[in-house]
Formats: structure tokens, sequence, C-alpha cells
């Protein structure tokens, strides 16, 4: 087991070669691993993920095509691989290593599950491309749920509470301000599209624990966190959101520490150019900020992208640690990128790094790691050391074998559906609407006589229902009698009471009581 860095490969080998390792101790200061499709750059991410699990690094990665999952199988010595390792010097030994597959809609993995509010309304704004406005009915959508003690977990939730600031815009206006009952329509109709993707998978209980990430086997070695990115990768949005929720959930429940001598966790960020593709200017800070911070809680964040350009200078003065293969510059962009990506090194006499970006092979890439004190090292031409567990996908069966006998089988997989926002406002409008279509109270022995006058002469019926001839009689004399007996009533009360006064309250006293009889 490595206990100072992870072998990557060995440079200039046609005069002995000198090895490259990434060093455990600055290994949370980041990376970027580069290169055009096809050049080597998801074997050059295996290598790595294998070498940190072997030093008891536990590893995050994105599988966007599926190939990742064979870290968790043997090798098969590829003959590529087996003469690869023997221009290193090295001997070829298959091996396998501890993984746990994740996928958010369930399917290859176990399940990843934010709440609502977890993710927050800035992320969440991001996830459903709001604009200025919608963000901030966004804002006051959380701050209602605060205040009244509603908790938002997942989408139906949210969808409850944005109703209920619909319906109750103008008295919520006046304190949070402006409510535009058409931005919260545009808000629902932005849900909808993202349950139409499946979404509702991702939110809800029971949410991600982060501590189940950072997990190492019996025999020391970094579980490697493999998330089924696949079908995620249809919905670039929710992909993106997604893994800057994990960093920042990192950031938040992470201890500091500083620069340990070896991370807590490493984390690959794989087509990361979705990330920062058209994010607007306050995702973008958020993201430099967690990338900028996070390092002291012992977390490494390796970008792997086609072209340096796919990420923002503010982000990529951040990474420290670089891995370039090779780049075709075929169009002025990328010729513009092959430039940005040679000036990003410590030069080399040896040779002309913009040129030799253009002639790698496959296989091949330019080095350049931090050094003891933290300084880049010169860039060096060097040769990847082949991976030792399977390039390739799993089998249905396999994976479904793997997951079977998962430690955390059984602790994800059943989702919770607890008392939140939805059901609580569910209460109150099913409350309200029996409280209305409630007959009106009637008190006391008075109230008691009209209920069974109205039995007796057929007025106490359901409203609108047509009336026979012997009850419209009924109900004639029962309005001459009731009136006669109202009359004399109101004037015995108003000699008790004495004046014009007294009449006044006599009256009001029995139509109050008796009036429901005179409603028919």
């Amino acid at each position: 087991m490595a206990s100072e860095g992870v072998f990557i490969g060995r440079s200039d080998i046609e005069h002995g070669g000198a090895g490259q390792e990434l060093l455990l101790k600055r290994a949370n200061r980041h990376g970027l691993i580069t290169g055009a499709t096809g050049t080597g750059k998801t074997v050059t991410l295996q290598v790595l993920a294998e070498g940190f699990s072997n030093a008891g690094v536990p590893v995050f990665a994105a599988d966007v095509k599926g190939d990742l999952a064979g870290l968790a199988a043997d090798g098969d010595g590829k003959p590529p691989f087996v003469k690869r390792a023997q221009e290193l010097g090295l001997d070829y030994q298959p091996d396998r290593f501890p993984v746990v597959f994740w996928d958010v809609f369930g399917e290859q993995g176990h399940p990843v599950r934010a709440t609502i509010s977890d993710m927050g309304p800035l992320l969440l704004s991001r996830l459903l491309d709001l604009n200025e406005t919608q963000e901030g009915i966004l804002n006051i959508v959380f701050r209602v749920a605060d205040e009244q003690g509603l908790l938002l977990l997942d989408l139906k939730d949210l969808r409850a509470l944005l109703g209920y600031v619909y319906d109750n815009a103008a008295a919520l206006s006046g304190e949070y301000g402006n409510i535009a009952k058409q931005s919260v329509g545009t808000i629902q109709r932005r849900l909808l599209v993202l349950e139409n993707q499946h979404a509702e998978k991702f939110f809800g209980e029971p949410a991600l624990e982060i501590g189940d990430l950072i997990r190492t086997d019996r025999a020391g070695r970094g579980f490697i966190n493999i998330l089924a990115a696949d079908q995620l990768m249809n919905n670039p949005r929710l992909y993106a959101t997604f893994l800057l929720w994990l960093l920042s959930e990192l950031f938040e429940h992470l201890p500091e520490v500083g620069d340990p001598d070896k991370p807590v966790l490493v984390f690959f960020f794989d087509e990361a150019h979705l990330l920062f593709d058209c994010a607007p200017k306050a995702l973008l800070e958020a993201v430099e900020r967690v990338v900028r911070l996070i390092r002291s809680k012992g977390v490494g964040v390796y970008f792997v992208t086609q072209n340096p350009l796919d990420v923002p200078d503010t982000v990529l003065g951040q990474l420290g640690n670089r891995v370039q293969h090779a780049l075709r510059a075929y169009t002025p962009r990328d010729q513009r990128a092959v430039r940005a990506a040679a000036q990003t090194f410590r030069q080399n006499p040896a040779f002309d790094t913009e040129k030799v970006i253009g002639e790698l092979a496959v296989g091949e890439a330019l080095v350049s790691l931090l050094d003891a004190k933290g300084a880049p090292e010169i860039v060096s031409r060097t040769l990847i050391a082949p991976p030792s567990a399977r390039v390739g996908p799993l089998t249905v069966e396999e994976r479904a074998q793997l997951i079977g006998s998962s430690p955390l089988r059984g602790l994800y997989d059943k989702p919770i559906d607890r008392e939140s926002a939805y059901e609580v406002l569910t209460a109150r409008t099913q409350q309200a609407t029996e409280a209305a279509e409630a007959p009106p109270a009637q008190e006391g022995a008075l109230g008691g006589i009209g209920d069974l006058l109205g039995s007796i002469l057929g007025t106490s019926r359901p409203r609108g229902e047509r009336l026979s001839t012997g009850q419209v009689i009924a109900r004639d004399v029962t309005r001459t009698v009731t009136n006669t007996v109202l009359g004399q009533l109101a004037a015995d009360i108003g000699k008790k009471v004495g004046g014009r006064a007294g009449g006044s309250i006599g009256r009001a006293i029995v139509r109050g009581t008796l009036g429901g009889i005179l409603r028919r």
C-alpha cells in the first residue's frame, strides 16, 4: 500500500525514466485531467482512483460512460496494458477494488437523495433556470417554510408551498415584497418539467449521509463510490446541480483539517464543462468559493474535461496537479486551447510544450504535479501506468451481485415519506373547507326549538330542493304562525328591558336564535 504518493507513470523512459507520483500530502490541492476524446483521460482517472484506494483514501467519481464500473472486477490483462507495464518496468498484476454503486434514479446502484431544504434556493434556481425575480420568490417560499415550521423534503412539498404562496400573495407581499402570481406559475411549470425528467426520485428521504461516502474496507483500502451518470447525462442541468450540491454538503459537514497527510476524500468530476456552461455569475462564484475552501476540509477535487478552456480562470487557478493528454488543433478555438494549456505549465527547456501537446500518443500525457513544498514541478512527457482493474463496464449480473452484497444494502433502498409541508397544508385546506361547509350552530334552548319546528314543518330541507304543494302550504302557515309568535316574544323581552331599545334587543335576540327557520 502506497504511503507517500500515487504512482502515475514514468517520464523520459529512453533515458532511464523518472517516476511521476502525486504526493498524498498535496492531493487536496485539486487537479485537472484534460484531453481529446480517446486519448486516455478515463484510464488516467482510473489509475488515480486505484492509487488513492490503495492508500486508504475514499473516492467519489461520476461514471458517464459506464467504464469506471470495471474497478470492481479484476483486470483482464489486455496486451496493450501488459506491454505498457513492461515499458515502465512493472509487473502487471490484475486487481479489483472495493466499490459502492450509486444512482440518482435508483436503477444501477443505491438511490441518492437530497431534500429540497438541503438543496436550497440558489441551486434549485440553477436547476430550474429561473431569472432573478423568480429566484426571489423561491427565497420567499423558503423563508415562509422556515417561519411556519414547514418541512420541505420533496417536490410535492415545494409545489404545495408554492400553491400556498400563490393563494396568499396579497397578504405575503406586504411582508416580503411583491409576489407576482405569474412568476409563481412559471416556477410551478418548471417543476413539472423537472418531474417529467424523473427528478422527483432525487428529492426526498432518506437523504444521503456524507459519512457513507468516506469508508474503508477491512484491508484499509478506500471505497470507490461510483455514480451511474449515463442516464443522468440526459439532463445535464440536474447532473451539474447534483454534483455541486454534493461538494457543498462535503464543505458544510466535514471539519477543518488543514493539509492532512492524505486526503479525507477525492472527488472526480467528469464532463466538468457541464457545470460551467451558461452558468450564472452567482453559481460560478459558489463553485469558486467551494473549490477554494474545501481544500482545508481535506477534500481534493479533480475536474475531467476535454478542453482547459472549459474551466473558468478563477477555478483553473486553484488546480495544482495537471495531467494533459493530446489535443488536436484543427480550429482557431482548438489552437487557443492548446496555447492556453501549454501556458499553464511550468515550462521544460527540453521541449516545446505547445508542440508536444499535439504529438502525444494514446496513453501519454504532459504531467505537472505539486512538489513537497506545494510548488508545481517542471512539466514532463509521461507514459501513464496501466490500471490493475478491468477497463470497461460490468455485466448486469455482476453489478446486481455487487449491489446485493454492498455494506450499505437496505439503508437507502426504500423511500420514506414523513409528515412535511404537503401533509400539513393539505390538512389545513381540508379543515378550512369543512368549516366553511358546516351549517351555523344553533345554541341554547331556543335554537333547539327552531330545529324542532323546522323538522316538524318541513323547513329544514336541503337548499335548492323543490317543495311539494303540501310543503309550500306548510311553509306559509309556519311563517305566519312564527312571525306572530316572534313578535309577541320580542315585545315581552322589550318590556323586560324597557323602552324602544328593549324592543330592538328583543327582536335581535329572537332573529339570531330562530332565524334559521325563516331562511327557507
